[in-house]
This record gives C-alpha cells, sequence and structure tokens, in this order.
C-alpha cells in the first residue's frame, strides 16, 4: 500500500479540539477535506503530519499556534467610532463582520469590545494564538 507524500492529493477526515476539549471543526457527516500534500493548502503542522501515512491510518496531531494560525497580533485590533457601523447591527461580543480595507479588500472582523462611543474590532483568525489538536484518519490518496 502507497504512503502519501508531497504532491499527492490526499482525502483526510478529522476532527479538531481545542485544549479544553472543544470542538471547532470537523469533517463528521461531510466529505472528507482533499488537499495537496506540501502545498500550503492547510496549516502547515497538519500538512506535515500527513506523509507516510497510508490509507486508513489514524493518528493524533497537536499543532502549535505558530504552525497553525499564529500568534494573537495586537496590532490586528482597530478602534473605531460606534458611528462607522450601521445602527441596525445589533452588537454583540463576538460578532463577526464584513470590515473593508484601506485597498477596498473585504475582511472578517470580531467584535471584542464596545461602548457607545466606540466599537474593538478584533482581525486575528478566531484559532489565532492557540495550540490545535486534530485525530486524523487518512481515508484516500490520488
Amino acid at each position: 500500500m502507497s504512503e502519501a507524500k508531497a504532491g499527492d492529493t490526499v482525502q483526510l477526515h478529522y476532527k479538531g479540539t481545542l485544549d479544553d476539549g472543544s470542538v471547532f471543526d470537523s469533517s463528521e457527516g461531510r466529505e472528507p477535506l482533499e488537499f495537496t500534500v506540501g502545498s500550503g493548502q492547510i496549516i502547515p503542522g497538519l500538512d506535515k503530519a500527513i506523509p507516510g501515512m497510508k490509507i486508513g491510518d489514524e493518528k493524533t496531531v497537536r499543532v502549535e499556534a505558530e504552525e497553525a494560525y499564529g500568534a494573537v497580533n495586537p496590532e490586528a485590533r482597530q478602534t473605531v467610532p460606534r458611528a462607522h457601523i450601521p445602527p441596525s447591527v445589533p452588537l454583540e461580543i463576538g460578532l463577526q463582520l464584513q470590515a473593508q480595507t484601506e485597498t477596498g479588500q473585504t475582511m472578517a472582523v470580531t467584535v471584542v469590545e464596545f461602548s457607545d462611543e466606540e466599537v474593538v474590532l478584533d482581525a486575528n483568525h478566531p484559532l489565532a494564538g492557540k495550540a490545535l489538536t486534530f485525530a486524523i484518519t487518512l481515508a484516500g490518496i490520488k
């Protein structure tokens, strides 16, 4: 049976959990994740765990933040006037919004603080700064 290697397209079933045991993503009930090993399509720490696996192999992989979504970048937080958010948007902590950059690109931001005057938005990935654990099963190699 062949082993997965860089350049192979593979199918992977996975369950991703945080250190507190909560599940942040899973392929359960869906088609397996398909990607090319070593191509940068998935986080580096998980990508590095695939070479050498055979179809049906299972393993648990812990990926530190640096090999996942990186450390939290304090510069990715921005305070904006409350008036810049439409009054029809009911603000709450954790609310995800779309913001437009100065160059016109759209990016996801999360409300982390707000008052009547200001809103603090965080553009860090929600999993930045977190170690991730994946239970994976190699479902296929093309």
